[in-house]
């Protein structure tokens, strides 16, 4: 990867090196088998590379260095984040996957005393994992204002009964967090709801099944899960932050997530690349004549590096920004990365594909499942079309000032 130096210090550099090397070194070889075998058959091996990372001093490079991270600011991590992102492993074997990463910055920030010693800090230190319940079968996930899951107070518990879907990694999952209405009545739609711990061992918990992405169903960590609550009773003390926080909660989330997220379409996009510009030259149309000389190719290529860099240089302009002022100001940069670098990665794998002809359509490369599990990047966290609007009418309201 050429680095961009003008987000990065020496040290941050260094342990860019450190990171490409054990990915080729010790995460290449299990991606096949964990991504289109079992990766809870894998997960063994999987673990023992979490420990090795942790040993090498590259384990949760996000989380402070007294929670056993490097301590890494915002955009510090951004530019790991594109290197992890070149495997669809990278993310997991240090501890900085999602959605656990957001459930971190979550509960560091709002959660008691006692939720964070029981269940953030073994899932800081890897032992477990969890996952965050919000999108709902019944309802549009580009509005989350409407949700239909409840939480009711009965004595010194809450009595959660409702229907989510898409609860990304709840196959294995120790914990969930729940975005449920308390206030179903509130005539401040963003004040109705609430976030909830629930440990997924509850009688009152039920992982439905996991949805099949184009085909692929998936598990463990790899999966996206359907799931019910039904009279799921936990202690009111499981509440993170206030009731009718939720939706204020869940922004907190997304601006930072956003940051992970294009920078690991990024990484995407660098080993598509790669494996675009492999195969064009190793690829022979007649003896002599690699398919790295049609034009069209070179076309395909430079787009896709050209695409790559200004994605890389928007989403890093945009963590300096929150890290600055906050995710509140970044609001309409926010919107734009996460419409523009989606739309850069569906293209630069949309052409990978071409490029690879008939092997590119089979199992036997990564692209087949990245281009399965990412199609969803210009939905989830809300559709393009929704941030598209966002940045418009923030455009045209500057010109109706004038």
């Amino acid at each position: 990867m050429e680095f961009n130096k003008i987000f990065a210090s020496k040290e941050v550099q260094e342990l860019v090196s450190r990171y490409e090397i054990f990915i080729k070194t010790h995460v290449h070889p299990l991606e096949q088998d964990a991504v289109y075998g079992s990766f809870k058959a894998v997960l063994p091996k999987l673990k023992s590379l979490r420990e090795l990372a942790k040993k090498e001093g590259l384990f949760a490079p996000h989380l402070s260095k007294e929670d056993g991270g490097l301590g890494l600011d915002l955009t510090e991590f951004a530019s790991i984040s594109e290197v992890l992102g070149k495997s669809p492993l990278g993310h997991y074997i240090f501890n900085c996957n999602a959605p656990d990463i957001g459930n971190m910055e979550l509960m560091h920030r709002f959660a008691s005393k006692e939720l964070k010693d029981k269940f953030l800090a073994p899932l800081q230190r890897g032992e477990i994992r969890s996952c965050f319940a919000m999108t709902e079968p019944n309802n549009p996930g580009s509005n989350p204002v409407h949700l239909s899951t409840t939480a009711v107070r009965e004595g010194d518990q809450y009595v959660i009964n409702g229907h989510k879907w898409f609860t990304t990694a709840a196959d294995g999952a120790d914990f969930t967090i729940v975005m449920a209405l308390t206030d179903p009545t509130n005539p401040n739609p963003y004040l109705r709801a609430s976030m909830i711990l629930v440990p997924l061992e509850n009688p009152g918990y039920k992982l439905l099944r996991n949805i099949p992405i184009m085909g692929d169903v998936g598990e463990d960590y790899l999966s996206h899960g359907e799931v019910m609550f039904t009279d799921c009773r936990v202690p009111i003390s499981n509440l993170i932050g206030e009731e009718g926080q939720g939706f204020a909660l869940a922004q907190e989330r997304l601006g930072p997530g956003r940051i992970h997220h294009c920078m690991r379409w990024i990484g995407i996009c660098e080993r598509a690349l790669e494996m675009m510009c492999r195969r064009a030259l190793s690829r022979q149309l007649d003896p002599g004549k690699p398919l790295a000389n049609q034009q069209t190719i070179q076309n395909w290529i430079a787009e896709a590096a050209a695409g790559i860099k200004a994605s890389r240089l928007m989403v890093m302009m945009t963590a300096h920004k929150i890290e600055q002022e906050g995710a509140k100001a970044a609001k309409e940069d926010i919107s734009t990365i996460k419409f523009f670098v989606s739309d850069v990665l569906m293209t630069t794998l949309d052409k990978a594909i071409q490029v690879h002809g008939a092997l590119g359509i089979t199992d036997d490369t990564l692209l087949s499942f990245w281009y399965r599990h990412e199609r969803g990047a210009r939905i989830y966290d809300g559709p393009d079309e929704v941030h598209k609007s966002v940045l418009a009418k923030r455009i045209l309201k500057n010109y109706s000032q004038e």
